[in-house]
């Protein structure tokens, strides 16, 4: 499975600004510097061994190739992102900070100078005036200047990064394994034996890179796909438990109500409303949330930073 933005939108090569409101995005990783600000609502983040909630006003720093996921709290939460790729600023691919929540190192009028940046950048990224992408360059790299100067921070050696090179293309193959074969009885041994490892060491590799088991993540991606089918509506809700690889209804009605706090049959009545907005919420495997044009995200900017 690659990283990829699920709506193509303009951007400047090598750095990203955009608005995103998610539900849920399972476990990823992507190559560049990712820096989001809360706005509305909490999010649950998984990082590594790291679960925290983030509450509207935070900013997390997540450093290039560390696998992070994403789900709402309670509602679906808004958030700005800033992606910025290690290949346009000098050694900043080698560089891995240890510390995700700024405003534990930062005060707060060096937060609120850094949004202030975070949002002249966005305006600029917005608004494709004459010399942007210049502007936006310069005002990422003081973001990522005072971040860096102010959070732990420590330079990865050549061997480091082969390993975490090593670490994210087995993980992108055990997605990629698991989205082939979620809909079927699904067994890690299999996944051992097509990479040559034994099962105890997949089994915690699998735990300390997106800090769930083997088995909670396969669920996690049939739920996923429960809920897509469900949300595109026409199908019994027994099929639903079929196609997306429960074998047992029972079992599954059950664990759908664990998970998501209703049936699956409340779950349609909530869905359909949900998935039937104006600019539709894109839903996948991997995740439920929306982009937005450009008109759009300029009235969101107005409406969180102003």
């Amino acid at each position: 499975m690659n990283e990829f933005e699920i709506i193509s939108h303009r951007q400047m090569d090598g750095i990203s600004i955009f608005f995103d409101t998610v539900d849920y995005r399972t476990a990823h990783v992507h190559p560049e510097w990712e820096l989001i600000w809360i706005l509305e609502e909490c999010l649950i983040i998984t990082c590594g061994q790291k679960r925290f909630a983030a509450q509207p006003g935070d900013l997390v720093l997540f450093s290039p190739n560390e696998p992070h996921e994403f789900h709402r709290m309670q509602k679906s939460c808004t958030f700005l992102c800033l992606q910025i790729s290690p290949r346009i600023l000098p050694d900043m691919g080698q560089l891995s900070v240890d510390g995700l929540h700024p405003h534990e190192y930062l005060t707060n009028e060096e937060l609120q100078e850094l949004k202030a940046a975070i949002s002249s950048a966005a305006a600029a990224y917005l608004s494709q005036e004459n010399n942007y992408a210049l502007y936006c360059l310069g005002q990422c790299s003081l973001v990522l200047h005072k971040l860096l100067s102010g959070l732990p921070c420590r330079m990865l050696s050549q061997e480091e990064m082969v390993s975490i090179d090593r670490r994210n293309a087995r993980l992108m193959r055990l997605f990629q394994f698991v989205d082939d074969n979620y809909m079927h009885k699904i067994r890690l041994q299999d996944f051992a034996a097509q990479e040559g490892c034994s099962v105890s060491y997949l089994s915690h590799f699998v735990k300390d890179s997106i800090n769930q088991t083997f088995q909670d993540y396969v669920n996690s991606v049939r739920f996923n796909c429960a809920c897509k089918l469900i949300a595109a509506g026409g199908m019994r809700m027994l099929d639903v438990c079929l196609e997306s690889g429960f074998s047992d209804y029972r079992y599954f009605s059950k664990s759908f109500r664990q998970q998501f706090g209703m049936t699956p049959e409340e779950y349609s009545k909530h869905a359909a409303a949900h998935i039937s907005q104006k600019n539709a919420v894109r839903s996948s495997l991997h995740s439920i949330e929306r982009f937005y044009s450009r008109d759009e995200s300029v009235a969101l900017l107005n409406k969180f930073t102003k």
